[in-house]
């Protein structure tokens, strides 16, 4: 049986090369049956290194050595608890749909004895789709459950990432979930919290536009300095920003949007601050940038640390251990714009269309499914977004599309 079995095996692809394998033979049919086991480290390795105390890695190479284990089982001693929290480029919003793109800022809490940042990618990198989109995975260690669960909050609260999708603010709600912290788990968990872990979307808070509004004024400040640091007159007061105008107050407007919600502040200028009018409501602000987005701020007496990120219009706002993202809207830029007809489904992400569904030409149901995106080793299906015409499909089986491609000619139905 033994060998037979195996090379029987290879020929058809069940075993392969780094595997231990496992064979067994049912007599009274004469079929076999084979099972693999992985002999690599699984992703989870560090949270018993971490409350062991020992390197797995090198143990594992030891023994591919030929050396015999440091430690027999009776040997280790476990201490205190470790989380482990994967921090990954996706969407939990629509699906847990990875994200690609760009790492145009990625910012890290500090490491520790109990923080630990295992990783393979830095800031400016680019995570594309054809690789698993891990960012990082964060392991933290303390003494008792309690204790660890606070450590990943305050942990998961300094991770700062733009350029992507991220799943920072969801692990943060996993984590304070009740059912969660008591470890009552199981695959049900999501669903079974799913009030808790994707609560409805109340807005941002006024705090989150004051600081953006402050943030984008001291990054102008930081511009003109710069500015007039090369100029023939340095000291010329025309470099200044401090809203001086002859004989009048000046107010000028910083217009942001959050999702479909438009705030307008209302800027004035005083000695050494800003007086920003937002709703009615008039809050004295002054800070300094202290490097890489971070911001010591203070908003009508209260300071707040914060730390703004500027991509684009974008401005991503890191505050109270959340991530905002708001648009910082030119309003002379955006004078006269015009929303498009749509009629359109575009590619959430880069991938090959692997199957058309739908026939051209036909009329669908609203969520009825039009075609299949392969990406990331994931399928998904994109559907109808209301009841209509599907007129013609913009590519065919095998095509690769990028992120944004229009996939498919639809016609709402009147």
């Amino acid at each position: 049986m033994g060998r037979a079995a195996v090379e029987a095996a290879k020929a058809v692809g069940y075993v392969g090369a780094g595997t231990v394998e496992f064979i067994a033979e049912q007599a009274t049919t004469g079929r076999f049956f084979f099972m693999e086991m992985n002999t690599r480290l699984q992703v989870e390795h560090p949270v018993t290194e971490m409350i062991t105390g020992l390197d797995l890695v090198e143990w594992q190479l030891r023994v591919a050595s030929g050396e015999p284990l440091p430690l027999a089982q009776e040997q280790i001693a476990l201490r205190g608890h470790a989380l482990e929290a994967r921090i990954y480029a996706e969407d939990p919003d629509k699906g847990f749909l990875p994200s690609t793109g760009q790492l145009i800022h990625l910012a890290p809490p500090a490491e520790s004895l109990n923080v630990r940042i295992d990783t393979g990618v830095e800031q400016g990198d680019e995570i594309t789709p054809h690789y698993d989109p891990m960012i990082a995975k964060l392991i933290v260690w303390d003494m008792d459950r309690e204790r660890a669960l606070s450590r990943m909050l305050q942990s998961l609260a300094q991770y700062r990432v733009v350029g992507v999708s991220s799943n920072v603010d969801f692990l943060s709600r996993l984590v304070a979930c009740p059912a969660f912290a008591n470890a009552d788990l199981d695959t049900g968990l999501i669903e079974r919290e799913k009030d808790f872990l994707f609560p409805s979307d109340a807005g941002a808070p006024a705090e989150v536009f004051l600081v953006a509004a402050l943030a984008e004024l001291l990054r102008e400040e930081s511009a003109a300095r710069s500015a007039a640091a090369g100029d023939r007159d340095p000291h010329s007061p025309w470099h200044l920003r401090d809203g001086w105008r002859l004989n009048a107050s000046f107010r000028r407007p910083l217009l942001f949007r959050f999702g479909e919600a438009e705030k307008t502040i209302a800027v004035g200028y005083a000695r050494g601050e800003y007086e920003l009018m937002l709703d009615g409501i008039s809050t004295t602000a002054r800070g300094e940038r202290t490097g890489n987005g971070t911001l010591r701020v203070e908003l009508g007496g209260m300071r707040l640390p914060a730390t703004v990120i500027a991509s684009g219009e974008k401005r991503h706002v890191f505050l109270h251990g959340r991530a905002w993202q708001l648009a910082c809207v030119d309003p002379l830029y955006h004078a006269g714009e015009g929303v498009g007809e749509g009629g359109g489904l575009v590619a959430p992400m880069p991938g090959k269309v692997i199957a058309l569904i739908a026939q051209p030409g036909s009329e669908v149901d609203k969520g009825a499914p039009l075609l299949i995106l392969e990406a990331m080793k994931m399928e998904h299906t994109i559907a109808a977004p209301a009841k209509g015409l599907l007129k013609a499909f913009r590519f065919g089986v095998g095509d690769s599309v990028a992120e944004g491609a229009e996939l498919v000619e639809f016609e709402p139905a009147k």
